[in-house]
């Protein structure tokens, strides 16, 4: 079993619960991965024979382009297509960090993380 990690994805959307985050949006990073036998590619060398880890980028950049007010929708969202559009992934997880979030007080960012398995 293998793992592919896209690490430090960023991302500028227009998550959030408060109106001002749906017209001022904020920074995101992702770490998206995906676990399989990936042992094929180990010999033939072939993309073919992988996940296209710009894909699965492309995949969380589209759907980070649609406003959820909860980064867990979101993650949901990118989770599904990305387990949909490669059957033979056996494990994929993804955290999604929100930068400097509205509060009340400062903190350096909020996150959440999930994992699913098919």
């Amino acid at each position: 079993m293998g793992r592919i990690t896209v690490n430090n994805l960023q991302v500028y959307a227009y998550h959030g619960c408060f109106s001002e985050e749906n017209k001022i949006g904020g920074e995101y990073n992702l770490n998206i991965w995906v676990e399989g036998d990936f042992s094929k590619a180990e010999t033939t060398d072939s993309i073919s024979d992988t996940v296209d880890y710009v894909a699965i980028a492309d995949i969380a950049c589209n759907e980070m382009a649609t406003p959820s007010k909860l980064i867990e929708h979101v993650a949901a969202r990118i989770l599904s297509k990305i387990l949909s559009n490669w059957p033979e992934i056996k494990k994929s997880g993804l955290t999604i960090k929100k930068l400097s979030p509205p509060m009340n007080e400062y903190v350096e960012s909020v996150e959440y993380t999930i994992e699913k398995s098919q």
